[in-house]
C-alpha cells in the first residue's frame, strides 16, 4: 500500500476513482460538529442499519458515507442522496425508513424534508439549486461534504495529493514558489500577506532547521471555517503543508489546534497516521528524496496564541506571549529558526493551486485579492452556516442571496467582519465588495472569516462593549497599552450601557484607541479598537443618545430600556405572560395584559415572542418622567 513512485500514486488514484465510481448510489450524511449536535450520528447509524437489513448495499450497491460539514448548519442534520443530488434538511433518525422506502427504493422525493425557499415558499430538491449552495465557489472547502474525512482512498479519489505528486515529480521548489506567486494567494488568517513572499523569505533565510506550521487556533467568536476544514478534509491541510515544506526546505511541521476542537484533532491524527502508512509523510515521501513529518500540538484556548509569535512560544513550551514585530518569524521563528506559519484555509487551497495552476486561482476574485474566501455566516440571518465565495462578492449578495436575509424579516443594521478585531459595516455599505482593501477602507478587516449579521434590535454600543470584554479577558497583559487601555476603555463602555455615561466619554475612547494602535506590541492590542472606532464612525448617534438622553435607541441596554404594552394592539394571546421569567406580566387570555415595571428586568423576552408587535420599548427616563407627572 505504500506509495513509492509517481506511477504508484497514479495507479492508486485510478483505483480510488474506480472504487468511487463503482458505487454511484450514495447517502451522504453530514457529520460535522453542527449536525452531530442535532443528532446526525443517529441518522447515519439508522441509514447503515436500514440499508444492511434490506440488502440494498448488495442489491443496488448503495453506500452510506459520513462526511464533514456541508455548511448549511441552520438546516442540519443534512442528508444528500446521490446521484440524484437530492438534499434533505432537518432529518431525524425516525424518518430514515420512510426515506429508504419512498426515495431510495421508490424514487420519490419527500416534500416535507426538502429545503423551503423563504423568498417564495417553493420546495427545492436539488442540492446545487438551493440558493445557499448555488452561488458558492469552493476551493479550500472543495471536498468537504463530499468525502469521508477518515478514508484516505476517498480523499485521493477526489484529487487529494495530486498537487503534491505534481510538485515532487514535475517541479522544483522554485517552480512551486513561482506557481503560488502566480496564483496571487494571500493569507486567509487575517493579515492578507502574500503566501509566496512569506515562503520565499523563509527559504532565503539562513538556518540549520526550518519549520512549516499550520495555525488551527481559531479563536474569533462566530468563526468556525478552519474547524470545519480540519474536521471535514484534513488531507487538504496536510497536502498544503507538505507542498509548502518542499518549497521552503523544511522537514518538520506542527499543526497548532485549539483544544476545544476534539473532532478536528481526531480526524487530523487519523489522516496523519494514514498518510505516514501510505508514504505521504515521513521519509522519502512518495519515493522522492524529500522527508517531512507533522505533529499536532493542542492549544489551551488562549486567543492571543492565534498571533504568530505567541503561537510559536506556546509550541516551545513557554507562555504564549507575542514578541516585537521587527523580528520576523521567517528569519527567526520557532526555536529561533526560519519558520512559515499559515492559516488552515490558506494551506487547504495550496494543493488545488498546484494541481490546477496558479492562473486558475488568479482568474477568480479581484485585482489585488485573488481566489475565494470562506466565511462563517452567523447572527441575525436566516441561513447561518459556512460559505466560500470569490473575493469581491458584495456583502448584500452574501447576506441576502445566500444568507436568505434577516431573521424574522427585521431591518438590517450592520455586519461585523474579522472577529473581535474587525469592524461593523452599516447598511449604507451593503454593496461593498468583500476583499482585503475594501474592508480595511471601511474600518473593518477580513480577519479569519467570521461574519456576524445584526438587525435593528442590536445596540452598537453594547456590541463594541462585548468585543472589548472578550479582548480584555484574552489579552496576555504583556504590554501596557493593550493591558491598561482595554481595561480603561471597557470601564467607559460599562458606564455607557449602565446609564452612567458623561460628556467627554467619546473623546476619551478615541484617545485611548489611538494610544493602543500606536503602542501595543501585537495585533491584538493594535486592532482591538476596530469595533470601537467603526461603531463610532457609523453609529455615533447611538453613543450620543446613551450619554445625552440616557436612552438606548435599539432597546437593548437594560439599565436604559423599559417595555410597555400598547393597549390597542394587545389581543391577549398570553405569549408574553408565558415568556416572562420574573412574572412581571399580568393578564388573562383574550384580555389586555400589563407589565409591572417594578418586577420587569428589561430582558426583552416579551418583545421577542409577541406576535402582534403590541410591546414597545421606551427609555426608562421617559417612564420615570410619566410617574413623576
Amino acid at each position: 500500500m505504500r506509495i513509492d513512485s509517481a506511477e504508484r500514486f497514479a495507479a492508486l488514484r485510478a483505483e480510488a476513482r474506480q472504487r468511487d465510481e463503482s458505487q454511484p448510489r450514495k447517502v451522504l450524511v453530514c457529520c460535522g460538529t453542527g449536525c452531530l449536535a442535532t443528532g446526525a450520528r443517529g441518522v447515519a447509524e439508522a441509514f447503515a442499519a436500514e440499508v444492511a437489513a434490506r440488502g440494498l448495499d448488495v442489491e443496488v450497491n448503495l453506500g452510506v458515507k459520513t462526511t464533514g460539514c456541508h455548511g448549511f448548519c441552520e438546516r442540519g442534520p443534512l442528508v444528500v442522496i446521490q446521484p440524484e443530488g437530492l438534499l434533505y434538511t432537518k432529518v431525524k433518525a425516525k424518518r430514515v425508513p420512510e426515506i429508504v422506502d419512498r426515495t431510495i427504493v421508490g424514487g420519490e422525493p419527500i416534500p416535507g424534508l426538502l429545503y423551503k425557499n423563504p423568498a417564495n415558499g417553493e420546495r427545492v430538491s436539488a442540492y446545487h439549486e438551493v440558493p445557499f449552495y448555488k452561488h458558492q465557489v469552493r476551493v479550500a472547502m472543495r471536498n468537504i461534504g463530499r468525502i469521508d474525512p477518515t478514508d484516505l482512498m476517498d480523499a485521493i479519489a477526489h484529487d487529494a495529493y495530486a498537487g503534491l505528486a505534481k510538485a515532487l515529480f514535475e517541479m522544483t521548489p522554485e517552480q512551486v514558489l513561482d506557481e503560488v506567486e502566480r496564483s496571487g494567494q494571500r493569507g486567509r488568517g487575517g493579515a492578507g500577506f502574500s503566501t509566496a513572499r512569506k515562503w520565499r523569505s523563509c527559504r532565503a533565510a539562513p538556518g540549520e532547521r526550518r519549520f512549516m506550521l499550520c495555525n488551527g487556533d481559531e479563536g474569533d467568536p462566530g468563526a468556525f471555517k478552519d474547524r470545519s476544514i480540519m474536521e471535514g478534509d484534513p488531507h487538504s491541510v496536510l497536502e498544503g503543508m507538505i507542498i509548502g515544506a518542499y518549497a521552503i526546505g523544511a522537514h518538520e511541521g506542527f499543526i497548532y489546534v485549539r483544544d476545544e476542537y476534539p473532532l478536528a484533532v481526531v480526524n487530523l491524527e487519523l489522516a496523519i497516521a494514514e498518510a505516514r502508512r501510505h508514504g505521504l509523510l515521513g521519509e522519502s515521501i512518495m519515493g522522492s528524496a524529500f522527508d517531512f513529518d507533522i505533529r499536532i500540538s493542542r492549544g489551551g484556548g488562549a486567543f492571543v496564541c492565534g498571533e504568530s509569535s505567541a503561537l510559536m512560544r506556546s509550541l516551545e513550551g513557554k507562555t504564549g506571549e507575542p514578541r516585537a514585530k521587527y523580528v520576523h518569524s521567517t528569519a527567526k521563528g520557532l526555536f529561533d529558526q526560519p519558520t512559515v506559519l499559515n492559516n488552515v484555509e490558506t494551506l487547504a487551497g495550496i494543493g488545488a493551486i498546484i494541481h490546477h495552476g496558479g492562473a486558475w486561482f488568479a482568474a477568480m476574485g479581484t485585482e489585488r485579492s485573488k481566489g475565494t474566501k470562506a466565511f462563517s455566516l452567523v447572527g441575525k440571518v436566516k441561513n447561518t452556516g459556512l460559505v466560500e465565495l470569490p473575493m469581491g462578492t458584495t456583502l448584500r449578495h452574501i447576506i441576502f442571496d445566500i444568507g436568505g436575509g434577516i431573521l424574522n424579516d427585521r431591518p438590517f443594521k450592520a455586519v461585523q467582519t474579522g472577529g473581535p478585531s474587525g469592524g461593523c459595516v452599516p447598511e449604507a455599505l451593503l454593496d461593498l465588495p468583500v476583499d482585503y482593501e475594501k474592508l480595511t477602507e471601511a474600518g473593518s478587516m477580513m480577519g479569519s472569516g467570521g461574519m456576524i449579521v445584526m438587525d435593528d434590535r442590536t445596540c452598537m454600543v453594547d456590541v463594541a462593549r462585548y468585543f472589548l470584554a472578550f479582548l480584555t479577558e484574552e489579552s496576555c497583559g504583556k504590554c501596557v497599552p493593550c493591558r491598561e487601555g482595554l481595561k480603561q476603555m471597557l470601564a467607559i463602555y460599562d458606564a455607557l450601557v449602565d446609564g452612567r455615561g458623561s460628556d467627554g466619554d467619546i473623546a476619551r475612547i478615541e484617545r485611548l484607541a489611538a494610544g493602543m494602535q500606536l503602542g501595543s506590541l501585537c495585533e491584538l492590542g493594535k486592532s482591538a479598537p476596530n469595533p470601537v472606532l467603526s461603531t463610532l464612525r457609523y453609529f455615533r448617534s447611538e453613543y450620543e443618545a446613551h450619554i445625552a438622553d440616557r436612552a438606548c435607541p435599539a432597546g437593548i441596554c437594560r439599565a436604559l430600556t423599559a417595555y410597555e404594552i400598547v393597549p390597542e394592539a394587545c389581543d391577549g394571546c398570553h405569549a408574553c405572560f408565558k415568556a416572562c421569567p420574573t412574572d412581571a406580566i399580568e393578564g388573562t387570555i383574550k384580555e389586555l395584559h400589563v407589565i409591572h415595571q417594578d418586577a420587569c428586568i428589561s430582558c426583552g423576552a416579551c418583545f421577542d415572542v409577541c406576535p402582534t408587535q403590541a410591546i414597545r420599548t421606551l427609555p426608562k427616563v421617559e417612564l420615570a418622567s410619566r410617574e413623576v407627572v
